[in-house]
């Protein structure tokens, strides 16, 4: 049986693989203007990737960004993500602002996933802090310049599985389509032999996009598709997105 995460008014982990889509603005402004289109596409989730925000050393306006996001977004779970600048995010953050930011968040109450990555530093008790908190906590890793071999992968999703992940997510860059093959296998394994948990697999970039619309059958619970501007190398807009998605659903029923 697996272990579906229900936030508001989904379910992750069954059925279709949920769509997320993110906010990328620099501003305060752009970011509520970003939200209030981006709703009228009905995403499953929205991610604020708060990296790509401007005055990410002002703790309290992110906040205060955060709480007016929740206001516009209010039906719409909100995935709160610091991607550092060695995992592809837009500038890096010393440990302790990403450790005090991360738990702020988590804190405020205006958001209902938060992403850790696998590789921060002191990742341990900082999960160990969130965990007293109501978010669902998604251990993420992205390799920006390879697809790692499929033993390495398995490990790390391994890994964030025992840290206590309530969703483990993986994204890699293909340098060839044989690379996009061992993270559907990796993906396809995983969710057969190693975890009821949700998880989130991505290979990027054109050789990869097939990753991103084949998680029903693969194993994959998320994907993430874009509206105005992409987060990452890949993505394709939420429209067309749905109908694929919608088509491969009404096959395998």
């Amino acid at each position: 049986m697996r272990q579906a995460v229900k936030i508001k008014n989904i379910d992750i982990g069954v059925g279709m693989p949920k769509i997320c889509v993110p906010i990328v603005g620099r501003t305060k402004e752009e970011i509520l203007s970003q939200a209030l289109v981006l709703k009228k596409e009905n995403p499953d989730i929205v991610e604020f990737r708060v990296d790509w925000f401007e005055d990410t050393s002002d703790f309290e306006a992110v906040i205060s960004v955060l709480k007016e996001l929740s206001e516009v977004l209010v039906e719409f779970p909100i995935l709160f993500t610091y991607r550092t600048k060695k995992e592809g995010g837009e500038k890096e953050i010393k440990y302790e602002d990403y450790y005090k930011l991360n738990l702020m968040a988590a804190q405020s109450g205006y958001i209902d996933l938060i992403d850790v990555e696998l590789f921060a530093n002191g990742i341990e008790q900082l999960l160990k802090e969130l965990k007293k908190e109501k978010v669902c906590i998604v251990v993420s890793n992205h390799d920006f310049t390879k697809t790692p071999k499929k033993e390495e992968m398995l490990d790390r999703l391994q890994k964030m599985d025992r840290l206590g992940a309530d969703i483990l997510k993986i994204a890699v860059m293909p340098q060839n389509k044989k690379d996009v093959l061992t993270l559907l296998e990796v993906t396809y394994e995983m969710k057969e032999l190693y975890t009821k948990k949700p998880i989130i697999t991505m290979s990027m970039e054109k050789n990869g996009v097939i990753s991103r619309i084949t998680g029903e059958i693969f194993g994959s619970d998320i994907t993430f598709g874009s509206v105005l501007k992409a987060s990452a190398p890949g993505q394709i807009h939420i429209g067309q997105l749905k109908e694929i998605l919608n088509h491969i659903h009404q096959v395998n029923k």
